[in-house]
């Protein structure tokens, strides 16, 4: 598993093509590590690239490291990679590069001995083209100074809807827009401080635990896949839309390459690799190949449940993510706690309480008709509260003679009396 996970710890970029195999044998156990040639040389490791020399390796030359680029040109397929025609060196934030992204994608001190123009660096990194002597598209998305003059729909677009559909009125909205460089921190810091609204929530007496309307982390990694993964070649921006329910988050371009609705999140594959690559580098993902898993744990945690990813639009990929029930409704002995009373707190208190409850018990009763054999642990994890929760409106609706248990507690089945 350890040498398995050398292609996806981001490391090596670009992301190596790797299979990993193990045979038993009499003698012991053989571990077989098959590492495919990279298309689109040269390949760093930890920001170094390696060459062998003879019998041994050593960090690659300037000449060498120029051999290898032209080896990639006869490889590009992505649009990422491809020349931005019409466009030159001074359509680049060049000082942002040098002092942002250089120091990060290269070792310090290779980056302090390289006396190469800056054309000639960021060749070597992929972003520039010395055939069309132009940056590439990737280069004008991550680094240009009006990226949508030349990639029309190169930005995310945040719309805040009141209700449940479009329909509602427009609450708020903005565009994100400029080089990915500038715009991804943004991006952070709005999903943290305007999206990832917190509050704490007692669990007992003496604890109490802080749950957000939408978990910042899971929230980001599905903006940031959306950015990494969209077509750049079409003219629609990112849609980050919310309404009082949910966020939608909708990218141009479906599945892309060998992934498909039957293996998707277990395979991957990129359509932007150069892209990926400098989000990498740049800090905004973490590890390959592993955000959608750790998403799903992280809203169902939260009180979300799981992310839906709808493939159905075949043009455009879209992920639906639910609010946070335990925001709104959980708290301790499954007590629903108010964020702002107004008028009369006790009075607003109770009405709040029985809506809440009763909202709670009709999902429950839902569950229950889907599935009358369900535990109280799996209609925690379906309503998206507590199991103290579960147990605290199960007790009520049998005092109030809405649902009875028959049988064992394992075997038996719920019986909805009225």
């Amino acid at each position: 598993m350890q040498i398995a996970n050398i292609r996806t710890d981001g490391n090596i970029l670009p992301q190596p093509i790797m299979t990993v195999e193990k045979f038993h044998f009499d003698e012991g156990d053989v571990l077989v590590a098959e590492v495919q040639p990279s298309e689109f040389p040269p390949v760093r490791y930890r920001g170094r690239v390696w060459v062998r020399v003879g019998p041994r390796k050593s960090t690659a030359t300037e000449a060498e490291e120029k051999i290898l680029t032209e080896r990639r040109h006869s490889n590009v397929h992505t649009f990422d990679a491809m020349p931005c025609l019409e466009t030159s060196i001074d359509d680049l934030d060049v000082s942002l590069i040098r002092k942002e992204f250089l120091p990060k994608a290269v070792a310090e001190d290779v980056l302090g001995e390289d006396k190469r123009d800056i054309t000639d660096q960021l060749v070597s990194l992929g972003l520039y083209d010395l055939r069309y002597n132009c940056p590439t598209n990737g280069a004008i998305v991550l680094f240009g100074k009006n990226p949508e003059r030349h990639v029309h729909g190169a930005y995310i677009q945040y719309v805040r809807f009141k209700g449940k559909d479009r329909s509602g009125d427009i609450l708020n909205e903005h565009k994100f827009s400029g080089n990915l460089c500038k715009v991804l921190p943004k991006i952070d810091a709005f999903v943290e401080t305007s999206i990832s609204q917190k509050r704490p929530i007692p669990i007992s007496v003496l604890r109490e635990e802080t749950v957000s309307k939408y978990p910042y982390w899971a929230t980001r990694e599905l903006l940031m896949n959306a950015i990494m993964h969209r077509d750049y070649e079409g003219n629609a921006p990112i849609q980050f839309y919310e309404y009082d329910d949910r966020i939608e988050i909708q990218n141009p371009g479906g599945l892309y390459g060998k992934v498909s609705p039957d293996n998707f999140p277990n395979v991957s594959d990129y359509r932007n690799p150069f892209i990926a690559e400098a989000m990498k580098i740049l800090g905004y993902v973490n590890r390959f190949s592993r955000g959608v898993y750790r998403v799903q744990k992280e809203l169902e945690e939260n009180g979300n449940g799981q992310a839906y990813f709808d493939f159905s639009l075949i043009t455009a990929f879209r992920v639906v993510e639910n609010v946070s029930q335990k925001y709104f409704e959980e708290g301790f002995g499954g007590e629903t706690v108010q964020e702002k009373p107004r008028k009369d707190p006790r009075k607003a208190q109770e009405t709040t309480q029985e809506t809440t409850q009763e909202t709670t018990q009709e999902r429950i009763l839902a569950a229950i008709q889907a599935k009358p054999e369900i535990t109280q642990k799996e209609l925690a994890q379906s309503i998206g509260i507590t199991l103290d929760g579960i147990k605290y409106h199960i007790k009520n609706m049998t005092k109030q003679g809405l649902i009875k248990h028959e049988g064992s507690t394992k075997a038996g089945k719920w019986i909805i009396i009225k």
